[in-house]
């Protein structure tokens, strides 16, 4: 199966046929070209812009709970979450990235919607332009590497059987 094929398992208008993306304000210029690069490639692949609902949180560490709120409404189909988690100096980052991707993994499991991540822990982001410029062209590869497998994890789940109620 090729990722330009999504099938049926996005319905924009039908019930939990919607995608959330859930992005951090912080280094928002960068998560803005993951956001876009979703937007653009998801399209691509033939579910409308309008199909998806864009929301902003102040960093990482609130996008778990964002999208477990998110997801248990029934509204969506798929959850995406994208951040820049860098090292500040002060604290070790690996450990709020691995929160934030661990909590992505818990409300995916916990709510059965698929849930995304664009979360990104460099190992050595410096604020020049340098950095700015490969960051930037790197979370636009992750938006669009994201909008392929959100594509193709719905479709693939609309192929599994479903639970006998």
């Amino acid at each position: 199966m090729g990722t330009d094929q999504v099938g049926s398992a996005v319905a924009p208008d039908g019930p939990g046929g919607r995608i959330a993306f859930v992005g951090s304000e912080w280094h928002g210029e960068l998560v803005d070209r993951c956001h876009r690069a979703f937007l653009e490639e998801i399209t691509r692949l033939g579910i409308e812009r309008e199909g998806v609902d864009s929301f902003r949180v102040p960093g990482a560490f609130e996008i778990p709970l964002h999208a477990k709120r998110l997801a248990v409404t029934g509204r969506y189909a798929a959850v995406v979450g994208c951040a820049l988690v860098v090292d500040g100096g002060i604290y070790r980052h690996e450990f709020v990235a691995d929160a934030v991707v661990g909590g992505l993994m818990r409300v995916q499991l916990d709510t059965d919607v698929p849930v995304l991540s664009a979360v990104l822990t460099p190992h050595h982001f410096h604020d020049h332009a340098d950095h700015a410029a490969f960051f930037a062209a790197h979370l636009a590869r992750k938006g669009t590497e994201a909008a392929q497998a959100c594509a193709r994890t719905l479709t693939g789940l609309a192929s599994l059987p479903t639970r006998a109620a």
